[in-house]
């Protein structure tokens, strides 16, 4: 029986390399790779040797004969892309590069010396850092900056808790934090703790990987009204993120409405109709999951602007729709679609068969709807859409209004910044001046800041692979900076500008915290979700002599 990618597919092609009949597609160096939905394994060149789910770092791939939720029809998916894009390369063929630390082992005498440091530390920043400190063919220091005093950027705070096999990919993560030559600073922001120049005093190069901390607008009257909120606000206060704990949603009426049909929108109505219990077992925020428990939130309405056909959703995510108890998904209008159309409108035209069940919740998809204006004086009443097609109006009654139109990069000092894309100018990672195409000296990008949000954690690895090696590029070539100081006198600057800031050792004290009492209360963690906690947490470690 076939091996089988499933729908918590990371998208990191770590499974490609370790294929022996190169049955894994795309890979990275196809061109499918940058706009799939997920990785494929052929069922037809699979032998079955599972050494792809060994090496997975979210267990999404499992043998086509387990009990795993929807695996018969994950059998299909993955048959239906070999299908509709059959191979022309003969089985056996490696198309991805090895890993780093492989492919550069032959290198043992005196590799150059090269410090980095990273701001972030999401997929992108610690994919990086990985690249960096893997390879035998340089002497690697990694300095990576936090401004919160926990990591995982999109792993943590982006990825839904009901999506707990996704966020497993942190174990990757951890592992590269605990690489000779790796310093954390935790509760440390580039730009005010420390500024941009005095960290590239004292590395050759600094890769910028902050991600897209701001969101897309709709444009629209009505759109600032208390209830009206961006949906990347609203997925940041249910995961935990300290700077929106605080954050208020009015779950008090019986309909909200997201705006956009892409996968964040799907998480979110997936949330705000979940079963509770359910979301006791997940890492939800405490604070949210007794907001949840409150809700009165019946039913959720999905709109996007075009038709079905353009569903910006993935298939593995609508597909999770669908499994939801106590749940209907409605298709509005309904859909046909015949037998050689997509999975995806072949899923909807499944779910428009569907007979609702009386007294269950609802999660209604409606398409060829415009958002025009929301309405309400002191706060939400609903939102007015128009027909994409015949320009009829219709009012929603709701009281709850989510953006969901995507994430975009904010402006980062002393950088160049493209407001269209919102991203840092940049070829291949390096900083380019947009007039003259120079490169800067020393700034590289990486992750969304780099290309735009698009993407999912895997995407980065290879992003962040094509930014190191642009970064490597210039250092052979003598292009780097020499850094005029030391990491140590860096360290010693932090510690004295911000004496609660934290350690690597600090940011596992935290870790095992979280885990721990998961365990207890049979979940996968309890999330930390402010800095007093976390700096009391890591300072007892310290004390006990736990952290490490």
């Amino acid at each position: 029986m076939p091996y089988v990618v499933t729908q918590n597919c990371c998208n990191d092609a770590t499974c490609v390399a370790v294929c022996p009949v190169d049955c894994i597609h795309p890979t990275p160096a196809e061109r499918e790779y940058s706009r799939t939905e997920m990785l494929y394994i052929d069922p037809g060149t699979c032998i079955d040797c599972g050494a792809c789910a060994d090496v997975c770092p979210v267990d999404a791939i499992v043998p086509g004969d387990s009990t795993a939720p929807d695996v018969d029809r994950y059998l299909d998916l993955n048959a239906d892309y070999f299908r509709r894009n059959p191979r022309e390369a003969p089985a056996g063929a490696h198309v991805q590069p090895l890993p780093a630390s492989i492919a550069t082992a032959g290198v043992t005498h005196d590799p150059p010396r090269v410090r980095v440091a990273i701001v972030g530390s999401g997929p992108s920043a610690f994919y990086a850092a990985e690249e960096l400190l893997a390879r035998r063919d340089i002497d690697a220091e990694v300095t990576m900056f936090e401004r919160l005093p926990v990591a995982g950027g999109l792993v943590r705070f982006g990825v839904a808790p009901d999506h707990w096999h996704t966020k497993t990919v942190d174990r990757v993560f951890g592992r590269t934090a605990r690489r000779d030559g790796f310093t954390f600073h935790l509760g440390v922001e580039v730009g005010r703790d420390v500024t941009l120049d005095e960290v590239s005093a004292h590395h050759h190069a600094v890769i910028h990987a902050s991600g897209a901390s701001g969101d897309r607008r709709l444009g629209i009257a009505g759109e600032d009204l208390p209830g009206s909120h961006s949906a990347r606000e609203f997925v940041a206060w249910y995961n935990g993120h300290p700077e929106h704990v605080d954050r208020f949603f009015d779950l008090s009426g019986e309909r909200a409405v997201v705006v956009g049909n892409g996968n964040v929108a799907l998480d979110v109505a997936r949330i705000l109709v979940s079963d509770v219990e359910a979301l006791r077992r997940t890492d939800i925020a405490d604070h949210a999951l007794t907001v949840l428990a409150g809700s009165e939130i019946r039913e959720v309405v999905v709109l996007g602007r075009r038709g079905a056909e353009h569903a910006a959703c993935t298939t593995p995510e609508l597909m999770a729709l669908g499994s939801l108890p106590g749940v209907d998904v409605i298709v509005d209008p309904p859909v046909s679609a015949g037998p050689e159309e997509t999975a995806k409108l072949r899923l909807l035209e499944e779910y428009s068969r569907r007979v609702p069940v009386p007294g269950n919740k609802r999660i209604v998809l409606r398409f060829e709807a415009t958002p025009q204006e929301v309405i309400g004086t002191d706060r939400v009443r609903g939102l007015v859409t128009s027909h994409t097609g015949s320009g009829r109006r219709t009012e929603i009654d709701c009281g709850l209004v989510l953006r969901a139109v995507g994430y975009r990069g904010l402006p980062i000092d002393g950088l160049p910044f493209d407001p269209v894309s919102s991203t840092v100018v940049n070829v291949e990672g390096r900083v380019v001046d947009p007039a003259t195409g120079s490169p800067s000296r020393g700034r590289y990008v990486a992750g969304w800041i780099k290309r735009g949000a698009t993407g999912v954690i895997g995407t980065n690895r290879w992003c962040a692979v094509e930014t190191v090696g642009s970064l490597l590029d210039d250092l052979r070539v003598g292009l780097l900076p020499e850094p005029a100081g030391s990491g140590g006198d860096l360290a010693a600057q932090v510690r004295e500008r911000c004496p609660q800031a934290m350690s690597g050792a600090d940011w596992r004290a935290i870790d095992r915290w979280e885990r721990h009492e998961g365990r207890a209360a049979g979940r996968p963690r309890v999330k930390v979700v402010d800095a007093d906690t976390a700096a009391d947490i890591a300072r007892s470690a310290r004390v006990s002599g736990i952290s490490g």
